[in-house]
């Protein structure tokens, strides 16, 4: 995919600036999930046991180029030697003194952490005389945040044009994931694509519909696009601004030959909100005083049906409310059955971006599907089609 990856580099001795994501999530101090670290833990030990001086950097919320001590990366960095079980050294600036005397004191298989990023201005801005700041910090550059390559910013764009720049293990394999899910996928290639707004999807609808055999359209969206062909809703969530624009995407899928696949019943309720009472009807025959909330039982049969001839999915986006019981039972009832099927060996499922990872945690099967990617933002983009610049950096 033209990009250069660890295999092979030899990084004994050398300084390397590793560009992470330990935008973790935080609550009174404390790490509330440290999943991002622990999959940025792989690269950082080869690294370090090849003998490679490593030094990480990563934004952490957002300081808006200012110091923020509440924002400081000191306490990620302490969490992060715990779970590799080793020192890691803090600095209290990712440029400048403080940086290279952290670095300095550094001995081969060593690590440190840097101060955040988005304490200077020049990180936003992609700043060249901050991006060579970072740049005089190491001898080679190593990019292991995805979920940050939608931003051109000096430490995951402007650097990389500087330094020898390589692709950790995480961006790698999120890479090769979706490389082998829509650029050159074994077919049929099935794309779910749920949420609430068709408005937010519209780019990501338009990639997939010339990229797919077949797409699910499911959440609130759904509604939208029955409301588009006369359905009545009932007081459902949809888009009425977005009828015309609805048409036309099935309009494009038909002239593309990709099948769309709506819900054909609903479970619905007379508000939303946990243990209502719930009935299920065809989505023609929905009540002018309900809200559709979850797919139905048959609609998920037919899915379930369907996974037997797709040898890809791509998924993004839950089919209901899966937040709130019993609006979960279609989206865990089909994401048991696509880990299933991936553990049978005949389908490749790549799934992430917004609530997907939340929903597949929920259904217990976020462990049993090919690939959950790490990153929302980023996924999303490449989902639609575009450019990340931290990923053609490093070409």
């Amino acid at each position: 995919m033209g990009f250069r990856t660890l295999d092979g580099l030899d990084p004994a001795g050398k300084r390397v600036l590793l560009r992470a994501d330990l935008n973790v999530p935080m609550h009174d101090g404390r790490i509330t999930d440290t999943t991002r670290l622990d999959r940025l833990c792989p690269t950082i030990r080869e690294l370090s046991d090849k003998g490679a001086r490593v030094v990480v950097c990563s934004h952490f919320e957002r300081p808006k180029g200012k110091r923020v001590p509440g924002m400081s990366l000191a306490p990620v960095a302490a969490e992060l030697g715990r779970i590799l079980g080793r020192k890691v050294r803090f600095a209290e600036d990712c440029v400048g003194i403080p940086a290279h005397q952290a670095i300095d004191a550094l001995q081969p298989g060593d690590v440190a952490v840097l101060e955040n990023t988005r304490f200077h201005p020049g990180e936003e801005a992609n700043d060249p005389a901050f991006a060579a700041q970072l740049a005089e910090l190491a001898d080679l550059y190593v990019n292991d945040a995805f979920s940050a390559a939608h931003r051109a910013h000096a430490s995951t764009e402007g650097v990389a044009r500087l330094l020898p720049s390589y692709a950790g293990r995480l961006m790698q394999a999120e890479l090769e994931a979706l490389g082998a899910a829509l650029e050159h996928p074994k077919r049929p290639v099935a794309a779910i694509v749920g949420g609430a707004k068709v408005s937010s999807k519209l780019e990501l609808l338009g990639n997939l519909v010339g990229k797919v055999d077949v797409l699910v359209i499911g959440g609130a969206m759904a509604n939208t696009f029955l409301a588009a062909q006369g359905i009545a809703v009932g007081r459902s969530l949809q888009e009425a601004e977005m009828h015309e624009t609805a048409r036309d995407i099935l309009a494009r899928a038909q002239a593309a030959g990709c099948a769309v696949k709506l819900p054909t019943d609903a479970v619905v309720a007379s508000e939303f909100k946990a243990g209502v009472p719930t009935r299920v009807v065809p989505v023609t025959a929905v009540p002018a005083d309900a809200l559709i909330l979850d797919a139905g039982p048959a609609t998920v049969a037919a899915l379930i049906a369907d996974l037997a001839q797709w040898r890809t999915l791509v998924w993004n986006g839950p089919l209901g409310a899966f937040e709130t019981p019993p609006f979960d039972a279609a989206t865990t009832a089909f994401a048991q059955a696509v880990a299933a099927a991936t553990e049978a060996g005949t389908l490749l499922s790549v799934a992430g971006g917004g609530d997907t990872g939340a929903a597949l945690h929920h259904a217990g099967v976020a462990g049993r599907i090919s690939y959950l990617s790490a990153a929302g933002g980023a996924f999303l983009e490449w989902l639609e089609g575009k450019t990340l610049p931290g990923v053609a950096a490093l070409g």
